[in-house]
């Protein structure tokens, strides 16, 4: 099936290489000169595992494709929106100006019986606004959420754990259902679930989504500070109650909290416009769960600060970690950079390192003292706090090593992810969240 994929960013740029990959011929389109001629030579513009492979594949065979002009749209029959939402600069909504003029651009390329299936995170009501414009045209519009993890995204477009399409209850958007069905047929047929509901209802499953695994993460960091001032062990804590099959165990991880381009202007964008449709005391909680996670950036720098008496002025402080998650090179609203930049804000001198979001941090933060080599960074540090769980932090630096390249003893475990016995045997100072 020929098919676009409309904004070539992170989400767009995965779509497009992925649904190549399945067979379909693909042309992508964005608005950015730089970001189309990288991904026309075949390389990602981001580090996503196994993406460059893809794409590579995908512009070799001919089947995948790039332009900044609309008009090589035409003749698709699909036409996805993977169009930027981020969060707007003067209040916690959804910025949809940039769908709005995609959709705008796109219309005069659209074909009665073409579909347009939006893939944006937006709010409930976005979709039903934009579904009269391009009936316009003879086409139909659907929405088709994406949930996709960073680090994942190549694995989680081929094989999703589910799928769903929302459409228009009558026979154009039963027909467009069927395209969507035909479209991810590969997957279906492996036992993706296909379930097709209404527009309002598509739109907010991932809303709905983003804001459960949310208020999870920030629900094990609340019991974080009640285990800090009991002096329990939040992490014990965490493994029995995730026996509970009602619970589980995963997102139970207590730390510095989330990040990312997505979740936390997700769930900011979920409540306010909950608050537009007078359901606002719904979700109320959300505003809570926002303020447990920032507040765990600031408990982090205190645990550093105290651990020197008090300041930290003059203190060399390595940063195991720039990503706001691994396998990632996203520094977007990262809590490892928000920690680094408030302990160089008190004083301290701070290096950081990080396998692959060391560029994007520098261009953020270019007050930060950035080394690509995790060795060479850790060498004279009075402290190491690691911020991103990268396996060469968790995995594959034993204390052991680390005591033959500094003689600091501090270590602050920001991902709870490191042995406290191993390191505190070695001669270290073992901090962590919500750890005695």
């Amino acid at each position: 099936m020929r098919m676009s994929v409309i904004g070539c960013g992170y989400l767009g740029a995965v779509h497009a290489a992925a649904m190549a990959s399945l067979g379909h011929e693909v042309i992508g389109i964005d608005t950015d000169p730089g970001r189309i001629a990288e991904l026309a030579a075949g390389r990602a513009p981001f580090f996503e595992p196994g993406l460059d492979e893809l794409l590579a594949e995908g512009v070799a065979g001919g089947r995948l494709t790039f332009s900044g002009d609309y008009a090589a749209a035409a003749g698709s029959r699909v036409h996805f929106l993977a169009v930027g939402t981020p969060q707007l600069p003067d209040s916690s909504g959804a910025d949809l100006r940039h769908l709005h003029a995609a959709v705008t651009s796109l219309i005069p390329q659209l074909r009665a019986g073409d579909v347009v299936a939006g893939k944006s995170t937006v709010p409930v009501g976005t979709a039903a606004a934009l579904h009269a414009a391009v009936a316009e045209r003879g086409a139909t519009l659907v929405w088709n959420p994406e949930f996709l993890r960073e680090g994942w995204a190549v694995h989680d477009t081929l094989q999703p754990d589910r799928l769903v399409v929302g459409a228009v209850d009558d026979a154009a958007g039963s027909r467009a259902t069927e395209v969507l069905r035909e479209v991810f047929a590969a997957a279906v047929a492996a036992g993706s679930p296909f379930l097709a509901t209404d527009l309002a209802t598509a739109e907010l499953v991932k809303g709905a989504a983003n804001a459960f695994l949310a208020t999870k993460i920030s629900f094990i960091n609340a019991m974080a500070e009640i285990a800090e001032a009991a002096g329990a062990d939040v992490t014990l804590l965490a493994d029995a109650i995730g026996h509970d099959v009602r619970i589980g165990r995963r997102f139970l991880g207590a730390g510095i909290g989330f990040g990312g381009g997505c979740l936390p202007k997700d769930i900011r964008a979920f409540a306010t416009r909950a608050e537009e449709l007078g359901r606002g005391a719904s979700v109320g909680f959300l505003r809570e769960v926002d303020a447990i996670n920032l507040r765990r950036r600031e408990h982090a720098v205190r645990l550093v600060v105290d651990a020197f008496g008090g300041s930290v002025v003059g203190r060399r402080i390595t940063m195991l970690g720039a990503a706001f998650k691994p396998h990632s090179d996203d520094v977007r609203d990262s809590p490892a950079l928000e920690v680094a930049t408030r302990l160089r804000g008190l004083g301290a001198e701070v290096t950081v390192t990080d396998p692959q979001a060391i560029a994007n941090a520098a261009i953020l933060h270019p007050q930060l003292t950035y080394v690509e080599d995790r060795d060479q960074a850790i060498r004279g540090a009075d402290a190491l706090v690691l911020v991103t769980e990268w396996d060469v932090y968790r995995r594959e630096l034993s204390p052991g090593h680390a005591s033959t390249l500094t003689e600091g003893r501090i270590v602050v475990d920001g991902r709870n992810c490191l042995d406290p016995a191993a390191w505190r045997a070695a001669g270290w100072t073992y901090l962590g969240m919500g750890r005695p």
